[in-house]
């Protein structure tokens, strides 16, 4: 047995307590004359458009680590093939094991495009998600902070006459605060205060907000979405002193945002740094899920847009 210290154990062989109670030349024999049942025609032929697994652990070898991210894989199934080979996609994913990746996306694309040369249909995609590690130092005592960051990638390929075509999606997940804007303008009516340097009394939400950026020529990186998504929210982190809370507080009620501010403000950052990195009919994505204080309920807001969309309105308003 050979132990990777932090990461894994690899047995070399087969588990002990699996004891092999047929004999070699037998299942020679039943694989050579056996029938392949997945290669069978159905009982009614009609194309299948995603049949795969799903809730499969994979991992994952980082810059940062191997680490465990949940995959979804599926094929298309042709109308006169009863099933995929299973185990091949498994096997896919064994290949993998041992290769190292620049990002989730890149280990996507590659499990993606064995996963086709493995199977009968044209189209394969791929999802994964997961967790890599952050480590930021906070702002006013300049102390280290270990986070964890939300990744995903979505990959699609698909077989044309010249090769292999492929979509990608990336997706980035921060956790932040949002203070009320609406209770802060009324209590400004209740109290007759206008002005005293430091914003009125208002709830704050704890909140996620995630952005997904279609990417077909890999000029996006996990990097752009994070600065998109830094840039116009109260990021919060694990490791505050009272001065880092007080600063976080105190920027969150100066600048209040409403789950739809926040979608917006993402939507507009996402449209003016990513104008020369996608085309216009790339798809944008941002959801923001608001887990409220003084409320029962959550709230949630999303967008589904193109960056020529963002633009167009951009355009509007600057």
């Amino acid at each position: 047995m050979a132990y990777d210290p932090g990461l894994v154990f690899e047995y070399e062989k087969a588990r002990p307590g699996l004891k092999t109670g047929i004999p070699a030349e037998d299942h020679r024999r039943a694989l050579s004359e056996g029938q392949d049942v997945p290669e069978q025609r159905p009982s009614f032929q009609i194309h299948l458009s995603e049949v795969g697994i799903s809730g499969k652990t994979v991992w994952v070898s980082l810059p940062q680590g191997r680490l465990p991210f949940e995959a979804e894989i599926y094929v298309d199934l042709p109308e006169d093939v009863r099933g995929i080979h299973m185990s091949r996609m498994e096997q896919a994913i064994a290949d993998l094991h041992e290769i190292n990746f620049d990002d989730p996306r890149q280990y996507a694309l590659a499990l993606a495009r064995d996963v086709l040369a493995r199977q009968r249909g044209e189209r394969a995609q791929v999802s994964v998600s997961g967790k890599i590690p952050l480590v930021r130092r906070t702002a006013v005592t300049d102390r280290l902070s270990v986070e964890a960051l939300d990744l995903s990638a979505e990959v699609r390929v698909w077989r044309r006459p010249d090769g292999i075509a492929f979509q990608s999606l990336l997706g980035l997940s921060v956790r932040h605060i949002t203070a009320c804007p609406c209770t802060q303008v009324y209590n400004q009516s209740v109290t007759q205060v206008r002005e005293t340097g430091f914003p009125l009394i208002t709830h704050s939400q704890r909140s996620a907000t995630r952005l997904r950026i279609e990417d077909a020529d890999g000029r996006v990186s996990y990097e752009d979405l994070l600065e998109c998504l830094e840039s116009t929210l109260h990021v919060t982190q694990d490791l505050l002193k009272r001065p880092d809370e007080a600063e976080i507080v105190l920027q969150a009620h100066r600048y209040p945002q409403f789950a739809e501010d926040v979608v917006r403000e993402v939507a507009r950052e996402t449209g003016r740094r990513m104008i020369d990195k996608v085309p216009p009919s790339a798809v944008v994505i941002i959801e923001s899920h608001s887990l409220e204080s003084i409320h029962i309920h959550d709230v949630r807001c999303a967008l589904r847009t193109t960056l020529g969309e963002i633009s167009a309105a951009l355009a509007e308003t600057d």
